[in-house]
């Protein structure tokens, strides 16, 4: 199932408001993926503004409204601020899952009903890797997932999974390279590690 845009008046809007919040990083930056880019999105720095990030999650949750969403569960670290200022917009519960041994569990009390309508929340999807590990969590616990909503969709088309609508409010294509294929103007400027997986460096 391919991503349902956001109009293009909101996705304009919320690119400026990553822009204007510093969240578009540029520089050298290593991926969780592994692959190396020459720009990044920050989300955590357009939630350190909480006008700006409450204005984005308003702009998502009125192209939410029909799918009666009960429970917003997001993967820690980077899903959690943007999955509570969802559930903020809509009016519904906020959990985060967390890794433990490498995979992720629901802990400090959390559960998941069967029946349950959730929606997962991740700030920035380029693979899907980290959202789509939520997905057994609310299947084992007989709850449905019913769609998936990011900031900024960077997977180029590619993040498409089967039965589960995705809403994006913006599409970013950032130039990416195999380590050994960095150009050299940016291959010269020290990388970063700025996601959240294990064995990243946070910055």
């Amino acid at each position: 199932m391919s991503t349902v845009r956001i109009d293009e008046r909101s996705a304009v809007e919320v690119v400026r408001l990553l822009e204007s919040t510093g969240a578009l990083l540029r520089g050298h930056f290593e991926l969780s993926s592994g692959l190396h880019s020459d720009r990044y999105c920050q989300c955590a720095r357009l939630f350190e503004d909480p006008a700006s990030a409450g204005r984005v999650a308003g702009l998502m949750a009125q192209n939410l409204s029909g799918i009666g969403v009960q429970t917003v569960l997001a993967p820690a670290l980077g899903g959690i601020l943007w999955g509570y200022e969802l559930t903020r917009a809509l009016g519904v519960r906020s959990v985060f899952a967390e890794r433990i041994d490498g995979a992720f569990a629901l802990r400090r009390g959390f559960t998941l009903e069967r029946g349950e309508r959730v929606l997962l929340a991740e700030d920035v999807i380029t693979t899907g890797k980290s959202v789509m590990e939520l997905v057994p969590l609310v299947e084992d616990a007989g709850a449905q997932a019913v769609g998936i909503a990011t900031v900024v969709d960077r997977s180029q088309g590619a993040f498409s999974p089967e039965g589960i609508p995705v809403w994006g409010m913006c599409a970013m294509q950032f130039r990416t390279w195999q380590h050994d294929a960095v150009p050299a103007d940016i291959a010269a400027i020290p990388a970063i590690k700025p996601g959240s997986r294990p064995g990243a460096v946070v910055k």
